[in-house]
């Protein structure tokens, strides 16, 4: 091992940023508090406006705290949901960029769907099982809308997820859902495509209530296959 390993001084800011991080992971800010203004900050580590502002972007970036104009930042609520937003924007450039990340990504929401929907087969009850009846009666309501059709499927999904009672497989399922939806095409408006994501939701919700996970699985694998042709990159003469 080399002994002329220079030790790199970190820049004021990065230094500020380690204090105030530690002010959050310590408790001494709880979700929800204000943080100091800009001149106790500068005057608690003396330093300049600069190395504050700087830190503070840093962990508005990284979602710990909310900067709105003319406000005191505000130290956010962590959840797993608001992790996965942070990730939201490069997850979108990314599969917007290759064709492969958008396949790797429909073929690990069905790995990851046939799990969730043997779980709910697993424990949901009547009136999880009623609810997810009416989420689809207000999609067959909804059909030739494209947007909100679409949505009340990321809807049903979600509804299965949230039978785990695991807040991190919700998470999973709407960041996914999300990334997925910018390439889901109008193609799901043509003509009978409607009817079919109805039929096999009906059919996921029949296995569900027969606490049917090897036939819910099956079902949804099946749904879920027919679907994945109906999301395709956008080609670059559309936007």
């Amino acid at each position: 091992m080399s002994h002329s390993e220079p030790i790199v001084r970190r820049k004021l800011s990065d230094e500020v940023f380690v204090r105030l991080k530690r002010m959050i992971t310590s408790g001494e800010l709880q979700p929800g508090d204000e943080m100091p203004s800009e001149r106790e900050l500068m005057e608690r580590f003396g330093v300049g406006r600069p190395a504050i502002r700087e830190a503070m972007q840093a962990l508005s970036s990284m979602g710990l705290v909310a900067i709105s104009h003319g406000e005191r930042a505000k130290v956010l609520q962590l959840t797993a949901q608001s992790i996965f937003r942070q990730v939201d924007v490069a997850a979108k450039i990314m599969l917007a960029s290759s064709q492969d990340s958008l396949e790797h990504l429909k073929s690990a929401r069905i790995f990851f769907e046939r799990g969730m929907v043997r779980e709910a087969a697993a424990k949901a009850s009547t009136e999880d099982v009623a609810h997810l009846r009416d989420i689809v009666e207000q999609q067959r309501n909804l059909r030739g809308n494209a947007e909100a059709f679409i949505a009340m499927d990321m809807k049903f999904h979600n509804a299965i997820a949230m039978l785990s009672g695991n807040p991190l497989y919700v998470a999973v399922s709407e960041a996914m859902l999300g990334w997925l939806k910018e390439y889901h095409t109008e193609m799901l408006i043509w003509t009978g495509k409607e009817k079919y994501t109805l039929a096999e939701h009906e059919e996921i919700i029949e296995r569900i209530e027969e606490h049917d996970a090897e036939g819910a699985e099956q079902a949804m694998i099946k749904h879920l296959e027919r679907s994945r042709a109906l999301y395709m990159l956008h080609t670059s003469g559309n936007s």
